[in-house]
């Protein structure tokens, strides 16, 4: 297994996608004297630079649309409230969803890491049907599932405070080198939930 789950999935570039509107909606609240406006503006410019690089590697136009109205959809709400915590109130509300997305996965047995990793695979479901590589990704999903809980526990305290400058610089530490974290965590799970002689994610046993 050469490969590891950052390789597959693109965690990195993914991981720093998300950040730079967040980043970019504080750093112009801040220097436009606590403007939501100004705040908004940054950030949906920010947005529309890593939609345009994305769109120049190749991403889905799709993928991208959706990255870029995620931000829309949030510097709206922060306008209409008039709170500029509330930017990130679709960041802690889908970290929330997704804790529990990911736990009702395994439960079902249909880790949603093995949906995602089949999927860049193009194996589909196939993966399903050898039993070490459900076991293996129903166990490195816990990992996903905790560092969702993780966000919102540091999320939700800061949002509740109106901690803006936190919030964004939580939203950067918390993407991703918590990222990272979990991609090497999960994919060291895996590796051990694999009996020896298996050929590894790309070769399911069927």
């Amino acid at each position: 297994m050469p490969e590891s789950l950052s390789e597959l999935l693109n965690g990195r570039r993914a991981a720093l996608d998300a950040t730079l509107p967040a980043a970019g909606f504080v750093v112009g609240w801040l220097a436009g004297g606590r403007s939501i406006w100004a705040g908004s503006a940054v950030a949906l410019a920010c947005a529309a630079v890593v939609s345009v690089w994305r769109l120049r590697r190749g991403d889905k136009p799709r993928a991208v649309l959706i990255g870029l109205l995620g931000v829309c959809v949030a510097a709206l709400i922060a306008l209409r409230t008039g709170r500029a915590e509330d930017f990130f109130l679709i960041q802690l509300l889908s970290n929330a969803a997704s804790a529990l997305v990911w736990a009702v996965s395994i439960v079902i047995r249909w880790p949603l890491l093995g949906l995602v990793v089949g999927a860049v695979l193009g194996q589909k479901t196939r993966w399903r049907r050898d039993p070490a590589l459900l076991r293996a990704y129903g166990k490195g999903s816990w990992v996903w599932v905790a560092q969702y809980v993780v966000r919102v526990a540091v999320f939700l305290p800061l949002y509740a405070a109106e901690q803006v400058l936190a919030l964004g610089v939580a939203r950067v530490a918390l993407t991703w080198p918590l990222v990272a974290a979990s991609l090497a965590v999960s994919w060291w799970v895996i590796r051990r939930s694999l009996p020896p002689g298996h050929p590894g994610l790309r070769h399911p046993q069927i």
